[in-house]
This record gives structure tokens, sequence and C-alpha cells, in this order.
């Protein structure tokens, strides 16, 4: 039942009153009740004093967007249309990475020769055009899922995919998974260093990759922040074990995405920051304010959960032109104490709200207690609000956040859809890929932006192909040397000019090899030089005698 003071009809206009430009929702809510946590604020010197009910409400300063269109800044790529092939588009963000790999890749290989004394004989350097076909195979594998890599090359009628095999050798596939490298080991620093990076082996390829995200692409009016996992039980010292997630152990990545699903800024996990310097804010709240640093200034709605929310961010990020919704912790520092506390009482459909200015904080009865803040919307009524079947009634705050906080998700699983995952990879290779697979998807949204009709399967279909091509183009790859080398080194040609006249023939009499002899091996011939008219092994008694007989 409503508050006595209003009629019903000016409840459910209260309720559902917002100035975001997202529609209500009356089915059932899915966000999660807030999570307490195990690290309550105990410091009660918050502003929670100037928090009051609905009726006191302040002065609302609202954001008016002023971003550019959704999709491809035509400024830094003019020449990209929606008739562009998939390949031009990827190459915005890949180019200079290519160089790089090919470079670092054929640096640790060498390196790796140098370390062994006797190892076999080098290998030929891996070209740019071969790059392209192990990443075109890469990309392939993601829709041909197998249990092992071997299984790509074999000839049997069940595993027989002739692309693989007419598109690079399984043992040069290999080659290049093996010495696949990012940056040159000898440029690593010490690692009790305050400033040592536990990025580094790949700091290179994430911030290009970051930075030309921001560069080529507007994002929508309203974006999500998240976090999601890499999937990766090897050693790394940052790995992450997150029990209620699907991919319980990997690396954690935080992202902030669009409506399209597109990543527009991304941040690793590394542990704990030794060299942040601003210690009167928390960890969650630092990262947020990193992730923020390209949209401010032109009204973006961000949507958040619970994991980052706190009055502290969401009035930081206020001064900078972005407005914020999102689940709480009711153990937040700066919410009102009755919120901390957990005073309410409530049934399914009951509303409490507390205003701070143009900060909304609201619990809400569903199945359970949904605390939720935002700076975005107009405060509801307070009440008791369900339908006509007895369910709770949700408010405009949560129905926005439904629709908006899974943006986050939809990228990863996007991305996900094609990706190759190897148990046995390093924690370097297995993040590579997940970028990879990234880039990819950036690169489909921004070409849809363009107008292009296609889907992100038939996207990737065609990238590979176009890389296929454009390897054909390339210099021919440098031929190893078939076949296993001569047991004596090639002398001078005066060797060769002296012995023309000596070769070897067929003897009836048992004649011992001289060479052998020498030696004191005993050992009979039937063979003979036909100029010297001595026994002689046809092997390589017969060259070694006559290179000696020469020199004498």
């Amino acid at each position: 039942m409503a508050s006595s003071h209003l009629e019903d009809s000016d409840i459910f206009q209260l309720i559902n009153d917002t100035d975001s430009d997202c529609g209500t929702d009356n089915s059932e809510s899915d966000v999660e009740g807030s999570e307490s946590g195990s690290d309550i604020d105990e410091d009660q010197s918050s502003s929670s004093a100037t928090w009051g009910p609905p009726h006191r409400r302040g002065t609302r300063s609202v954001n008016t967007y002023s971003g550019g269109p959704v999709g491809l800044k035509t400024h830094e790529a003019p020449h990209v249309n929606k008739d562009s092939t998939p390949f031009s588009v990827f190459m915005l963000y890949f180019a200079e990475i290519i160089h790089l790999l090919v470079e670092e890749t054929n640096r640790y290989y060498h390196q790796h020769i140098e370390r062994r004394q006797d190892g076999p004989s080098p290998r030929p350097d891996v070209t740019e055009s071969e790059m392209f076909l192990f990443l075109g195979i890469i990309i392939q594998m993601g829709h041909d899922i197998r249990d092992r890599l071997t299984d790509y090359w074999s000839t049997a009628e069940q595993f027989a995919t002739p692309f693989y095999s007419k598109t690079m050798k399984r043992d040069r596939f290999l080659h290049i998974l093996r010495f696949l490298h990012f940056a040159d080991n000898r440029t690593e620093i010490d690692r009790n260093d305050d400033s040592y990076d536990r990025l580094w082996k790949i700091r290179t390829i994430f911030d290009t990759l970051n930075d030309a995200f921001e560069k080529y692409y507007n994002p929508s009016e309203h974006l999500a922040i998240d976090e999601i996992i890499v999937k990766y039980k090897g050693r790394v010292i940052f790995k992450q074990y997150i029990p209620k997630k699907h991919k319980r152990f990997g690396i954690k990545i935080f992202k902030i995405c669009d409506a399209a699903g597109y990543t527009y800024d991304m941040k690793v996990y590394l542990g704990k920051d030794r060299t942040r310097a601003d210690r009167d804010v928390t960890a969650t709240h630092a990262t947020v304010r990193d992730l923020c640093r390209r949209i401010e200034g032109v009204g973006h709605k961000l949507y958040m959960d619970n994991f980052f929310s706190s009055p502290d961010l969401f009035d930081e990020l206020m001064t900078k032109k972005i407005t914020c919704c999102g689940t709480v912790r009711p153990n937040r520092k700066g919410l009102p104490d009755d919120f901390r506390r957990r005073q309410f009482r409530l049934r399914k459909g009951d509303i409490r709200v507390r205003v701070r200015q143009n900060m909304t904080a609201l619990v809400w009865k569903d199945k359970r207690d949904v605390y939720m803040l935002t700076n975005m919307h107009s405060p509801p009524a307070e009440g008791n609000f369900c339908g006509e079947h007895g369910n709770a009634t949700k408010p405009a705050v949560v129905a926005d956040y439904n629709k908006h906080m899974g943006y986050v998700d939809k990228a990863d699983r996007m991305a996900n859809s094609y990706g190759i995952c190897r148990r046995t990879w390093k924690w370097t290779n297995k993040l590579f890929f997940h970028l990879l697979d990234l880039t990819i998807l950036n690169s489909y949204i921004l070409l849809s932006s363009c107008g292009a009709k296609l889907s992100h399967r038939d996207f990737r279909l065609a990238l590979v192909r176009n890389m296929l091509e454009l390897a054909g183009r390339g210099p021919p790859r440098p031929q190893r040397p078939r076949g296993r080398p001569p047991a004596v080194r090639s002398e001078p040609s005066r060797i060769g000019e002296v012995t023309i006249q000596h070769w070897p023939t067929s003897s009836t009499s048992k004649l011992r090899c001289r060479e052998c002899s020498s030696r004191g091996i005993r050992r009979t011939v039937r063979t003979k030089c036909v100029r010297c008219d001595i026994g002689l092994c046809i092997s390589g008694c017969f060259q070694e005698y006559h290179t000696k007989a020469t020199f004498r």
C-alpha cells in the first residue's frame, strides 16, 4: 500500500519518473542482492547526516550528452566505409603489432639458439606473410575446436581438413607458436623495484590496442563497467580465483563497454598497486577513475555493480560530467545510517528512499533487499508497489540498470564465441589470443557501424580469407635445405679438379681398405680406385684418401 499523503496515480508516476532515455520493464528483476562483504567500513565520519527523505529533494543537475554519433570516427579513418574489407578494418588496430610480433618472435628464437651449444641447425626467420598465415589458422581454429593441435593436420578420415596443411606445415606452425613472443627479454627490470610492471611481457601490445580502440570509435551514451575472467589455470602471480564466476580461475580484466559490445577501454588486474600515490581512495575507486579518463566531459551515463559503486565515486565522476547508476553494498562509507545498519523490515514491493542533493539511495524488496545508488534518476516515492498478481513493481532505476549493465558480459560472450583455448599455453599467449578475439570483435562492430550487413561469424571467415590472400602476394618463404649435411665439408675447387680422374670400380680380388688399415681396422673391400689401383671404401675413405694425397 502506498503512502497515505499521495494518490495511487501520483505514486505510479513518481516510481517511473526518470531522465534516462531507456524504457521500463515490468518483468521480474534480474539484479542480484547486494553482498555485504567482509570489510565493513567502521568510519562513521561520513556525510550521512545530509541524507533525508524524498520530500527533501535537492537541486539535481542534468548532464546533456554532447558526444559524437556512435561508430567510426571518420576523420581518423576516412577510407573506411561499408564496402571495406574486414582485413582493412582489422589492420587499423593490428598494423603495428604485426611488425612487433615478427621482430620479437625471431629475436626470441635467436636467443634460444645462442643458449644451446649443440642444437639443431637454425630455421629460417618468420616473415610477415607467415605471421598472417599463422594468425589466419588461429582464427579458423576457433570455428573448428579439436582435442589436440596435431588433429588439425591429421590425415585420418574423421579429422582430415586440407585447409590447414595447404596453408602451413604443421611443424612450422608449432615452431611459430612455441617461439611467439611480444617483448625483448633483455629489457626486464628488477622485480623488487617499485616501478616493476607485471605485464611487461605484453604491455606494448596491450597499450597499443587500448589506444587504438579509443582512437577510431565513438561509444554510445550509455556505458557499463565490469570485470571479466580470461580462463587460465597455469602459473602467474596475478591469477585470480572467483568461485561465483563461471570461469573461476584466470586473469581478471576490468572493461568499459558500450551498447554494441565494443570494448572502449580495459585494464588488467595485477594485484596490489604499489605505485598508486592516492591512498585516500579504495582500489576499485581508482580503477573506475582510470577507466573513465577517456569519457570525461561529454555527459556519458555509466552503470556498475556493487563491487565498484560508492557515494564518493559518484560525486567525483559527477564533476567530470559522468552520471552513474548501480547496485551498492549497504555498508559503503557515505550511505545513510539506516542503510548501513540495515534497520528496514520490508515486505515484498516496499521501497525506502533517501536523497542527498542530486544523489538517490534506495532499497527495494523483491525476493531480497536490493540496494541502489544513482545520480541520473529522479527519486521514486516510498511505499509498497505490487502488481495484480502480487509481483513487486520494478522501479525505473532497477529497470534501467538491468537494461544497460550487461554490456561487458555481451562483449565477453561474443569475443569467446569462436575463441580457441589451450590449457598448455603460456599466460602471455592466452592473454594475447584473447586480445586477438577482442580486436576482431571491435573491428566487426566498427564495420557494422558503417552500415555493413555482415554477421560476426562471416566477418571472421572473410578476415581469414583476406589474410591468406595477402600472404600469397608476399615474398616467398625461405626454404630450409633438405637432407643430411655431408660428413666431409667440401674443400676448394683444386680437390675437385685433381680427383676428377679417380673413381671406384669393382674388383674380383679381395682388397683391404688402405685408410681403414691405417687406423688398425681390418676391412675387406671389393672396390679399388681405377687410377691408384688400391683398395678403398666407397664411403668416406675414398674421398678422404684423395684429399690427403692432393695436399701432401
